[in-house]
Order: structure tokens, then sequence, then C-alpha cells
């Protein structure tokens, strides 16, 4: 019998979620037993998770906390994340994969640095034809 991923994905911001290929990127990088849990959340909401947790008094585009060694949770702002894209030339949903796999080498263990970065850059080229906007 095949076992499903442990994956899901809520939403507590208001509008539509594009479909991306979140569940297969997560599988990619942290296999089909590693727990997630996806969240997209408001500006104020991420600004009180970036403050409690990280002592910086702005809103984050993501957020990424193990929970255990096969579980973890990543926390989205699309509207910071819209504003950030910008910065990096990006399109919205094209810098919301890059933040998820961002999230997710995190909870595999990456720090930041150029193997992050090197890695980052191999997934997102990977999965580029899903992420059109």
């Amino acid at each position: 019998m095949k076992k499903e991923s442990a994956f899901s994905i809520s939403k507590t911001t208001k509008g539509k979620l594009k479909s991306l290929p979140f569940e297969k990127i997560k599988i990619y990088i942290l296999g089909k037993n590693y727990e997630l849990s996806v969240v997209f959340i408001g500006s104020k909401k991420s600004k009180s998770l970036n403050k409690k947790y990280r002592d910086k008094d702005k809103s984050a585009n993501a957020l990424a906390f193990p929970l255990s060694k096969s579980n973890g949770e990543i926390f989205i702002c699309p509207e910071t994340a819209k504003r950030d894209a910008v910065k990096f030339k990006m399109r919205k949903n094209e810098f919301i994969i890059y933040l998820f796999i961002h999230g997710l080498l995190h909870l595999k263990g990456f720090a930041h640095g150029k193997k992050m970065e090197k890695e980052e850059e191999k997934i997102r080229l990977k999965f580029k034809n899903y992420t059109s906007d």
C-alpha cells in the first residue's frame, strides 16, 4: 500500500491561493514521512510571530519552525512576500515558492550561506515550470 504524504496547507488570509507544487517540493526535499504544515498568514500575525521568536518588530515573509526531526511548520505571509518579491526581481508566486524552498531547507538543517543558496537555486530551477503567474 502506498503511503500518503504527511502534508497540510491552511490559510488565514483573504483571497485565493494559486495552486502551486508545494507537496511535490516538500516530498523532494524532506521526503514523504516528514510531517509538514504550511500556513499562509496576514502581516499582523507574521509580525507577532517574528517578534516573539526572532525579536524582530516587522512582518516576516516566511518563518520555519522545526518541531522534531520529522515534523515542522512553515508560515508564509503573502502580503509581505509580494512586497519583497520586487527586491529579488521575482514574480509573487515564484517568490512564494522560493520562500517555501528556503523554509524547507532550514527544516532539513541548512543554515544561510553559499551551500544553501546553491541548493535553493537547483530546486527552484527543477520546479520553475510550475510557478508561472
